[in-house]
């Protein structure tokens, strides 16, 4: 079982001071948390692609390897990497390049994003949303498969023998699937024989059981064995002293950013106090409290849907970098304890 940290590198407005973070000094802070991150004993550390005001997370594989060569064992990944929006050798490079610096520890999490801002951005039409992933993905197979390349699409101009370099320590350099919850993406992840990452952001975790189910059965009619199979879960929360302490932080920057995307979305209601602390219980999505009562949100996650990995999204919205460090070294030197714990138990 890993444990570790995702973040999309919100530079949103304390909600509580009014503060506002540049880019810049929230992309050297990110570095400061994958280092503590590495030196409590977490097992890895993702960065989301993301090209809005509101995040700093355009290019995951730089910051991620500006904290590589000042770690040791932690691994580092996207959360996700846009790939319907970006050019598959171009991703691999970036990644493996990063292996490199990294000596094996690169991970390119892949997903159609959930938001679409990058799209206009490169020049691809949503009507294609779908075709561009796959297309794209079996591009970025089939460069991690071989040094040289032949392969031709319809989105993108053909490759004829040409080779991808430089290549990566890892043989394959990992690709997981990142998914909202679609059975599409379960089943296609399945087939393919590639780990699963679910974003499990709402509602109650035990509602993913019946995709876990789909991922597993897709995988053994193609061929694959289920059970070397690694599943993932992304979900956001944050580690205090207390339980009250870390609702308490953690709900202003929650609300500001929910309030945000929930206006894009048109959700049509406010994210208010009730809905933070319903999702507070222990069957819900959110993974806030003291380290006792996170960990055990964490072992019954395992029990419902037997990942092999949690992420904990520490910073929805923007959160003093004081008590952002603070939450993942609890994380680290007192969730995780228990966690493994328990599992070694069972």
């Amino acid at each position: 079982m890993e444990i570790g940290i995702s973040t999309f590198l919100e530079t949103t407005p304390d909600p509580v001071t009014g503060e506002v973070i540049s880019h810049a000094q929230r992309l050297r802070n990110a570095v400061e948390e994958i280092v503590l991150a590495d030196q409590v004993g977490l097992d890895v550390y993702g960065i989301g692609e993301h090209h809005r005001a509101d995040y700093a997370g355009t290019s995951p594989a730089v910051v991620l390897a500006a904290a590589a060569a000042m770690t040791k064992r932690i691994r580092l990944t996207s959360a996700v990497t846009v790939l319907s929006s970006d050019d598959p050798v171009r991703v691999y490079q970036a990644f493996s390049t990063l292996d490199g610096i990294s000596n094996g520890r690169a991970e390119i999490m892949a997903g159609r994003g959930s938001f679409i801002e990058s799209f206009p951005l490169f020049g691809y039409s949503l009507d294609h949303y779908d075709e561009l992933f796959d297309e794209k993905l079996e591009l970025l197979l089939a460069i991690r498969a071989s040094e040289k390349v032949t392969w031709r699409g319809v989105h993108r101009p053909a490759i004829d023998n040409l080779g991808v370099y430089p290549r990566s320590v890892q043989s394959p350099l990992p690709v997981w699937i990142a998914s909202g919850g679609s059975a599409q993406s379960a089943i296609r992840a399945g087939m393919l024989g590639l780990p699963i990452v679910f974003a499990i952001i709402g509602g109650m975790p035990e509602s993913f059981a019946p995709l876990v189910a789909l991922y597993k059965e897709a995988a053994m009619k193609a061929g694959h064995d289920p059970d070397k199979l690694s599943i993932a879960t992304h979900s956001h929360g944050f580690v205090g002293e207390t339980t009250e302490q870390a609702a308490d932080l953690f709900f202003p920057s929650t609300q500001a950013q929910m309030n945000v995307i929930g206006r894009e979305r048109g959700w049509g209601q406010n994210y208010n106090r009730g809905t933070f602390d319903a999702a507070r219980s222990i069957r819900g999505a959110l993974y806030v409290g003291d380290p006792e009562y996170v960990a055990e949100k964490i072992i019954l996650l395992r029990k419902n849907l037997g990942i092999t990995r949690f992420f904990l999204h520490i910073n929805v919205g923007t959160m003093p970098h004081r008590e952002v460090m603070r939450s993942i070294e609890l994380l680290g030197t007192r969730v995780a304890p228990i966690v493994r714990e328990e599992l070694a138990r069972s």
